[in-house]
């Protein structure tokens, strides 16, 4: 469900109100079993940008903050035309913590009845990632470094700590270890949570009703994985989410595991090639202190000229 891409929107205009390296590197089968592989790619424009009239008077001072695709190692992403109307006095770019990229829109001032716009297309290559041939020799990491620690407590909707994931995970995954451990939690969230639209809740209220979407589905596999000690997070895609969980090898080299929580069964790899738009789900922006957030959306403020009036705000995300 595509829940995530209506979050509401700070608003502040009148009437409204380093990253993360990518740890996964992929490898041919051949060169190391245990890795995932890099599958066929696809190539497809995608557009972000955003839309200001000032309605009913003047505005000034308007900042926008929007994410956009960035690199991973299924995905490599080139700005192929940034579309900035001369009102917008600059469209730059920067990178959140935990790896999102957001493009910074600022519009000094715009009269009434004006129309600003910035919006970039960009050219995305994402290729659809293959299962391990041998993952038998992966097991849970025993000491994780900081960049991987960050993704085994909790994060909103995902209750890490609470007893009853607690207690399914422990069963679930007993006398078990690293890709069977993980594949066992895989069956059981398929298992105890039928896939149906609806509300955001999060795991335990997925797993007490026995029914979520892809969200609900995600959350829960990720509160399992991190109650065992297995470091995973959220994949959001466009239209989409899914999560991926971290093992590594008897040398200590580790990988991301693709897996498809909600459809049609896909584990350790990954055959939909859907734009990558960020990954991770406790994320802190400078523009919303003392927040944590799930899913970096839109942000704009700004406020109104003389006694103006307040603008009318559209976001555009779609292929182009």
């Amino acid at each position: 469900m595509n829940r995530f891409h209506s979050i509401p929107l700070l608003v502040a205009l009148a009437a409204l109100a380093l990253p993360l390296p990518a740890r996964a590197q992929f490898a041919a089968p051949e060169a190391v079993s245990a890795a995932p592989s890099l599958g066929d790619a696809r190539t497809q424009k995608y557009r972000v940008g955003v839309m200001v009239t000032a309605e009913g008077g003047a505005c000034r001072d308007i900042y926008a903050t929007l994410p956009v695709p960035a690199d991973w190692p299924e995905q490599k992403v080139q700005i192929v035309q940034e579309d900035v109307s001369p009102d917008v006095r600059g469209l730059r770019y920067r990178t959140l913590p935990g790896g999102v990229k957001q493009m910074i829109v600022e519009i000094p001032s715009l009269p009434a009845g004006g129309k600003a716009h910035a919006i970039v297309t960009f050219s995305l290559e994402r290729a659809s990632i293959t299962p391990p041939a041998n993952p038998s020799p992966l097991t849970i990491p025993q000491k994780p470094d900081r960049a991987l620690r960050i993704f085994l407590g909790a994060s909103p909707y995902i209750e890490t700590r609470h007893p009853k994931i607690m207690k399914l995970a422990k069963a679930t995954g007993e006398d078990l270890d690293g890709w069977k451990k993980v594949e066992a939690i895989y069956d059981t969230v398929r298992e105890k949570v039928e896939y149906r639209n609806g509300d955001l809740k999060g795991a335990a209220r997925a797993l007490a009703d026995g029914w979520g979407d892809c969200e609900e589905l995600t959350c829960l596999f990720i509160a399992m994985a991190r109650a065992e000690g297995i470091p995973a997070r959220t994949v959001w895609v466009e239209g989409h989410c899914y999560p991926e969980f971290y093992l590594v090898d008897a040398d200590g080299q580790g990988w991301w595991y693709p897996c498809q929580a909600a459809g049609t069964r896909a584990f350790g790899g990954m055959p939909d090639q859907l734009p990558i738009l960020q990954k991770g789900d406790a994320f802190r922006d400078p523009d919303r202190p003392g927040k944590t957030l799930r899913y970096v959306s839109e942000f704009i403020k700004g406020s109104a000229k003389d006694g103006g009036g307040s603008p009318k705000v559209t976001w555009i995300r779609e292929g182009a």
